[in-house]
């Protein structure tokens, strides 16, 4: 067991260049970081912008905070809870390039609102290894906040997970891949690429309500549309307990299809 353990260990910290590593564009600057002028909105400043690559959640908080909280409010005010909730799910769905925002407070959980997600490498299945480009799928937790991302703002996932890293270690799989996120720009290999107007609300919503309180589920498609399926034997074995896991997850926060769900 205690060998086991380590192999799981290593694993855990194997690669340290992340699918979102490669062909990087210009790295993040205070003025770039800094919200866009709008005719239509209130800026809101850092009094001293920090120098690139030294910005801070709280720095990232004072510069979109009261905007991002101001669009989000009336999505969270329409669903009757509160803002900031105590409690936030994600549902990414790879095949419609939609992610779903879930929340509840001392209820259950409420549809607010859902983005396009803007770019998603790969096709469906589970991410195998460094460099497949592959998307994972499976359900995931905010491993850390990046405010200092060359994709404008990002959050990492705890990808590999325990279901993941026991499969690759099953299957002497030694390079899993890491270095996960859900983040801006529109351009990702393996990550989830969201624009910067939606980073920007996600990374906020994710610092207020606390990372430890926002869980993610990456699915091939959605199963509440058509069952999630394995396919022609290509995937791994293990697939069709990984599609049940995510369809018991995505079927018990929303049992039913929303017909009041917004637009992108």
């Amino acid at each position: 067991m205690k060998s086991t353990a380590k192999i799981i260990a290593g694993l855990a910290v194997t690669g340290l260049l992340g699918a979102c590593s490669v062909h990087k564009p210009p790295a993040a600057t205070a003025a770039s970081v800094k919200p866009r002028v709008q005719a239509s909105r209130k800026i809101y400043y850092i009094p001293t912008p920090p120098l690139p690559g030294q910005w801070t959640v709280a720095d990232i908080l004072q510069a979109y905070g009261a905007y991002a909280t101001r669009k989000l409010k009336p999505y969270f005010d329409k669903a009757k809870v509160s803002y900031p909730p105590r409690e936030v799910t994600l549902i990414a769905l790879k095949q419609e390039k939609k992610l779903e925002l879930w929340a509840r407070d001392s209820g259950g959980f409420r549809f607010i609102r859902d983005y396009y997600i803007m770019a998603a490498s790969g096709a469906a299945g589970p991410k195998l290894r460094q460099g497949d480009r592959q998307v994972p799928e499976g359900i995931y937790r905010i491993a850390g906040l990046n405010p200092n991302s060359h994709y404008h703002l990002s959050m990492k996932i705890n990808y590999p997970n325990e279901f993941d890293l026991f499969h690759a270690l099953e299957e002497g799989r030694t390079d899993p891949g890491s270095d996960i996120f859900i983040h801006g720009k529109t351009a990702s290999i393996g990550c989830l690429a969201m624009g910067d107007e939606a980073i920007e609300e996600l990374f906020v919503l994710t610092a207020q309500t606390g990372a430890e309180n926002v869980k993610i589920v990456i699915a091939p498609h959605d199963p509440r549309a058509y069952p999630l399926e394995a396919g022609d034997g290509e995937l791994p074995e293990w697939t069709p307990e990984l599609y049940s896991i995510i369809s018991n997850e995505i079927k018990a926060l929303s049992p039913l299809l929303k017909s009041a769900k917004t637009g992108f």
